[in-house]
């Protein structure tokens, strides 16, 4: 697959870049970027998909100063200027929608169309009570549960990793409680910020998400101006891994709506 290693503002990044066409940012997950999945085939076909690794995800570098995810925002939007990349859609997912809002208040004239897939990243309920359920003090077996429509089907078996497949997946985790720890999985003042999209925004949420709940996605969605709300049947917090071909589809026919030209 085609990954090279970028050096933007003293983080080595890890870049996947494929496909020919309008440029479309994938920004992913918690689990990281896995190229071979089927989704990112699919979203690369007809367009030119850019895919770092977050820093501290995969093989990119995690400098001490980065302790958050609005650094992380910072540093794709010098990756775009490196690329050369004046507007592009995006598409997050997770963790990755929380990076892609922020990147989207700072730079609204750079995101054509925005498409957030189980994001955090903002504080909608009560101060007393979680948003998301602690992933962190979630046993292994009851988290399975909350990303998945069929955790039968999608359980990973440890022994089928590589021990580089194995560091990878601890070091995703390491740094994903450094970002999402406290303020757990938001940054107060995003909500304040996302009047600035200006950007079509579709908000996807898999019907069984167990993380990021329909309400929550709700009142996310009203912060931003120009929003609407479409659901992957039989899916989790990862549609792209559980439905493929639907997420692609619907995120594909959202996009292409207004074609760039």
């Amino acid at each position: 697959m085609p990954r090279e290693m970028v050096a933007i503002a003293g983080v080595e990044l890890e870049l996947f870049e494929d496909g020919a066409g309008p440029p479309l940012l994938l920004v992913h997950g918690a689990q990281g970027f896995v190229p071979e999945q089927p989704y990112v085939r699919m979203l690369s076909a007809g367009r030119r998909l850019i895919a770092p690794s977050h820093p501290g995800f995969g093989s990119s570098s995690l400098p001490d100063w980065i302790d958050a995810v609005d650094d992380i925002a910072y540093i794709y939007l010098e990756l775009l200027d490196r690329l050369d990349v004046r507007q592009l859609d995006m598409v997050g997912c997770s963790i990755g929608g929380w990076i892609a809002a922020e990147l989207a208040t700072k730079a609204p004239s750079a995101v054509r169309r925005l498409v957030l897939s189980g994001p955090v990243g903002v504080k909608t309920g009560p101060i007393d009570r979680l948003d998301i359920p602690d992933i962190f003090a979630t046993p292994q077996s009851d988290m399975e549960r909350l990303l998945f429509h069929d955790p039968e089907r999608m359980r990973m078996d440890p022994a089928n990793l590589t021990d580089e497949q194995l560091a990878i997946s601890v070091r995703n985790r390491e740094t994903l409680a450094l970002l999402a720890w406290e303020p757990y999985m938001h940054n107060p003042k995003l909500r304040h910020r996302l009047h600035r999209v200006s950007a079509p925004t579709l908000f996807l949420r898999g019907a069984s998400d167990g993380l990021v709940s329909a309400e929550y996605l709700a009142a996310y969605a009203r912060l931003l101006p120009n929003a609407r709300i479409d659901t992957i049947a039989a899916a989790g917090h990862a549609p792209q891994v559980e439905q493929p071909e639907a997420f692609a589809r619907t995120v594909l026919g959202f996009l292409d709506a207004g074609a760039m030209s």
